[in-house]
């Protein structure tokens, strides 16, 4: 018999890919998606629910109903700036919320919990690499809402039956090999999107925030991984749940970094076209360096990327921005 799954947020980028990958595997699956920033041509598999994870009485019908043996969340708010902006937003939609799903995770019983965590969780870190000790000190609402829930999934696991993998994503990017899904939303801060939307005229130009970083070529460097390697990541977390009864945390990149000017020659590169970019100031709260210890992850989960290649991502993103029209 097939798992059931409950995947909150499956109508957005990342959750899709991941309902994608499911469901190609025969996983019985019921999305959770208020379609607020998702898209419902973007749920390829499983039902949909149409339901806002506030409404406590709702999602504890659906829960008592649903007899799900895990629950995947992806669910939530994830524009940085609009987080400093508009912090109680976050708190409500990102704390609040998680906390109800996880407490009635534990009320009807449901043993498995994923999470979709964020590396926005070590702020500006002393060393460019992070691996899962280095000390948590985000710098904005919407990375703290983020470590919020993991302290929150660690003590009620401690407390419980429950166990949990919570997933610290780095840098998220490309779309699926498929060619089926990908990104689309219309508020992206994402740079490769920002970049191909650029190459094909949708934007006059971009910004480049910042050249005067202690890095090789003076822009930050950060870790990108493909969107499909991180929902296969997802895929092996379930079925480490399944196996162990253990929590774990771990990093999800490649452990290789890309400057900004980098990926922008990549995507100028693959699109043929010597879009503008426009140099401005550092924004503040951009560390350097962010890329990821991969180890654990890999260990843990034998989780083997597939994807590990910047002309990868940025190829399936920019077929992706054409479909979009």
């Amino acid at each position: 018999m097939s798992q059931k799954i409950l995947i909150t947020g499956g109508a957005g980028y990342i959750g899709s890919h991941v309902v994608n990958i499911l469901g190609k595997e025969g996983y019985d699956l019921t999305i959770v998606d208020n379609l607020s920033t998702g898209r419902k041509e973007s749920i390829l598999y499983g039902g949909h629910v149409n339901l806002d994870l506030a409404d406590y009485a709702a999602l504890s019908d659906l829960l008592e109903s649903g007899n799900f043996d895990g629950i995947m969340h992806f669910a939530g708010s994830i524009v940085v700036p609009e987080s400093v902006d508009n912090p109680l937003k976050y708190y409500r939609n990102n704390t609040i919320n998680s906390l109800n799903l996880i407490e009635l995770a534990v009320k009807h019983g449901v043993k498995n919990f994923i999470f979709s965590s964020s590396a926005a969780v070590y702020g500006n870190p002393s060393s460019g690499q992070c691996s899962e000790e280095t000390e948590t000190n985000p710098i904005n609402p919407y990375g703290r809402t983020k470590l919020m829930t993991e302290w929150t999934l660690k003590d009620v696991a401690d407390s419980s039956g429950l166990n949990f993998v919570a997933l610290r994503y780095f840098n998220v990017a490309g779309a699926s090999l498929d060619g089926k899904i990908g990104q689309c939303s219309e508020v992206s801060t994402h740079l490769i999107k920002i970049a191909c939307e650029t190459a094909l005229g949708k934007r006059e130009k971009m910004s480049l925030y910042g050249t005067d970083y202690d890095t090789p070529d003076g822009t930050c460097i950060r870790d990108y991984i493909h969107v499909d390697d991180l929902a296969m990541a997802h895929k092996d977390a379930l079925s480490y749940l399944g196996k162990n009864q253990e929590s774990l945390i771990l990093n999800c990149g490649y452990g290789q970094g890309y400057s900004v000017k980098e990926v922008i020659e990549m995507v100028k590169k693959v699109s043929g076209v010597d879009f503008k970019v426009e140099v401005s100031g550092r924004r503040a709260g951009d560390p350097p360096e962010l890329t990821a210890r991969a180890d654990k992850i890999k260990e843990k989960l034998d989780w083997t990327p597939q994807h590990a290649n910047l002309e990868l991502m940025v190829r399936t993103a920019l077929d992706w921005e054409k479909k979009l029209g």
